[in-house]
């Protein structure tokens, strides 16, 4: 199974894919990690992004598209998840014809709908391990009481920098503009799916679960 998640900054896409890579052995292709992977590979691909980055300069859709055919090219275990892309209707368009040439569909784009108020709100208070990714929250999922968090144990908890109101708001008119038009191309060709993203953690999950069947 080949899915997309969709969903503005902070609507939680990170974890639920940890979710669905857990217990339904799927791989999550998330175009930053895939980045950072390349760079440090030796690779010809890993060449190009090192020296695209070294030089300051945004990677290109051919790039991204290259890292994800390499990948689909190796193991497939229970299917992708792309996260982080596309981002854009040509990204959409290079993902199709991708995914058609490697024999591959794509089965489902789950859309993590959320109220930007409430999402304001919860990504303010967000914190993150920084061994594990376990994300922690002032209010609904503080810090345990011995400093140390529950998944790995670890005592080194991070707040992004770019976590705060303007900044949050910022990346949401840029997803807005870029991003949203996809919601409409994907509903056109019969593939998108939405669940509330503003759920608890385990009540998206469900949903999403119910939505792949």
């Amino acid at each position: 199974m080949n899915i997309i998640l969709l969903g503005p900054p902070g609507a939680g896409k990170g974890t639920q894919a940890r979710h669905l890579v857990d217990d339904r052995n799927m791989i999550q292709l998330s175009t930053g990690d895939m980045l950072r992977e390349a760079k440090d590979s030796g690779t010809e691909m890993g060449k190009i992004v090192a020296d695209v980055m070294a030089r300051g300069d945004l990677v290109t859709d051919e790039i991204v598209i290259g890292l994800i055919r390499e990948r689909l090219e190796g193991d497939k275990q229970g299917g992708f998840i792309f996260d982080g892309f596309p981002r854009t209707l040509p990204q959409a368009d290079a993902l199709a014809d991708l995914l058609a040439e490697k024999g591959e569909k794509l089965d489902a784009v789950v859309e993590m709908q959320v109220d930007d108020e409430a999402l304001v709100q919860r990504i303010t208070a967000r914190s993150t391990c920084g061994d594990c990714g376990e994300v922690y929250n002032d209010v609904t999922k503080p810090h345990p009481a011995d400093g140390k968090c529950s998944n790995c144990g670890a005592a080194n908890f991070k707040r992004r920098a770019d976590d705060n109101e303007e900044s949050l708001r910022n990346r949401l008119m840029e997803y807005y503009k870029k991003t949203s038009p996809l919601l409409g191309y994907y509903y056109a060709k019969g593939d998108l799916k939405s669940v509330n993203g503003l759920g608890e953690i385990d009540e998206v999950k469900a949903e999403i679960n119910a939505v792949l069947g």
